[in-house]
């Protein structure tokens, strides 16, 4: 069988769920180490205890950082050497890395390890969907893409769960998780996974304007995160602003004159997709902010260790496919817009709940808050995710799925560098007071999110 100019080979229908499960384990496995993190942040802190919560804050950035740059020119380099050695490729990097991290001796050491493993986890992540879309069979296909949408969910609630067992005997192990299940994973996928002739055509994106996406979001993460430190006003403040400009004009620039630029600039000139994008990243830099915020806040001010964070942080995630489900059903005769509006509304109330808490330091204190925000993200973000593609060419739609995930992990590193801002303007955190700041910084994301969202209106 072949697929424009591509031959492709269809793996038999009764290997279709095995295909399907190794994919989707794979992502699993990627998303999974970025939740499990948040709960493991007090562990990693108590090891290198000489560290600020600026610095520690890149074990997460620095690996949402090389996320989002490496993306989309990692997905056409697989369509460029073949989607099967890309996933492998990535999946040995991820792997590799993990170990990296578990037995990291530095701090320093830690994040350049988390750095390979986003770079990993960019490679193989879009080689799997594109293997889920070419080598299943066609009956298979859209259940394959759901699941494979839905695995990132799971990791969501099960990632405190797993990080927080983990901790409890060391946060390196939470990393060394990943060693057995790569391996299986790499020989399964040698095994099952069919070859297909790579697309020989197909140009790799401006590596410059990739470099200058990774530039960007790192110099603003950067000053927001030593700003209290350097103080506000500092010339080394001033000079991370001044290079995230150069980075954003080069990007411009790179679009406008690169034959195959990181980011389509055709892509743009539509309405509701820009307006989505800007959605994505406000939204998800609330989520993100909140999560670790969260997080923090069960270690510290709850005064609980990891397991008990991980499991008081299970009732959130979990509310997310329920009121996606809910929300799917009910809702189909609403505008997308009024549904995300919603939704991130109600988001920004769990929020604003956190925030009248005062000086509470029981977990249930934040219960009903962290319920309600999940309840918001799952009203809003299936139709936000759906809706930010909807008015593209189908020749487009790949590029723009890939432009809006960047998008997302921008978000999160930028959400995570603005609680630390404000968080780490105190010196000690003991008590749900030194946490309103984060929570209505958060609130206020998610309101300004609800906005730009009602100017989405897609055409189909």
């Amino acid at each position: 069988m072949t697929r424009g100019n591509v031959p492709v080979s269809e793996v038999p229908a009764e290997a279709a769920t095995k295909v399907t499960a190794l994919l989707c384990t794979a992502v699993f496995m990627t998303m999974l180490d970025l939740f499990i993190v948040n709960v493991a942040f007090e562990s990693i802190g108590e090891t290198f205890s000489d560290t600020s919560l600026s610095e520690l804050s890149w074990v997460l950035n620095a690996y949402i950082v090389g996320y989002a740059a490496c993306l989309i020119p990692a997905g056409r380099l697989a369509d460029r050497y073949g989607r099967k050695r890309g996933f492998l490729v990535g999946l040995a990097l991820f792997t590799i890395a993990s170990v990296g991290c578990a037995v990291a001796p530095t701090l320093g050491v830690l994040i350049v390890a988390r750095v390979v493993q986003a770079v990993g986890a960019a490679v193989l992540t879009p080689a799997s969907l594109g293997l889920i879309l070419s080598v299943l069979p066609v009956s298979r296909r859209a259940g394959g893409v759901r699941i494979w949408a839905v695995s990132t969910s799971f990791a969501g609630a099960l990632g405190p769960v797993i990080g927080g067992l983990l901790a409890e005997v060391s946060w390196r192990w939470a990393f060394l998780l990943n060693l057995p299940i790569g391996l299986i994973a790499l020989v399964v996928a040698v095994r099952l996974l069919p070859d297909a002739a790579p697309a020989p055509r197909t140009r790799v994106p401006d590596p410059l304007g990739a470099i200058a996406i990774a530039v960007a979001v790192g110099a603003v993460s950067l000053g927001l995160v030593k700003a209290n430190d350097w103080g506000w006003a500092s010339p080394w403040t001033s000079l991370t602003v001044v290079i995230a400009a150069v980075a954003v004009a080069l990007l411009i620039h790179r679009i406008r004159t690169d034959p195959v630029p990181a980011v389509p600039p055709q892509l743009f000139r539509v309405p509701s997709f820009t307006l989505a994008n800007i959605t994505v990243l406000i939204f998800t830099s609330a989520f993100s902010a909140v999560f670790l915020g969260v997080s923090l806040w069960l270690e510290k001010a709850a005064d609980w260790g990891p397991l008990q964070a991980g499991l008081a942080l299970v009732p959130g995630p979990l509310a997310v496919p329920l009121f996606a489900a809910l929300t799917q059903r009910w809702a189909k005769g609403v505008q997308a817009r009024f549904v995300i509006a919603v939704g991130l509304a109600v988001f920004g109330l769990g929020a604003l709940l956190l925030a009248t808490q005062g000086g509470a330091h029981h977990p249930t204190a934040i219960l009903p808050g962290w319920i309600i925000i999940g309840a918001g993200i799952g009203i809003a973000m299936p139709t936000l995710i759906g809706t930010a593609t909807a008015d593209l060419e189908p020749a487009d739609a790949a590029t723009g799925t890939a432009v809006v995930n960047t998008a997302r992990q921008a978000g999160y590193a930028l959400g995570v560098a603005g609680l630390v801002a404000i968080l780490g303007s105190q010196t000690v955190l003991h008590t749900g007071d030194d946490f309103r700041g984060g929570w209505i910084f958060v609130t206020g994301l998610v309101l300004v999110s609800a906005m730009t969202a009602l100017g989405i209106r897609p055409r189909r």
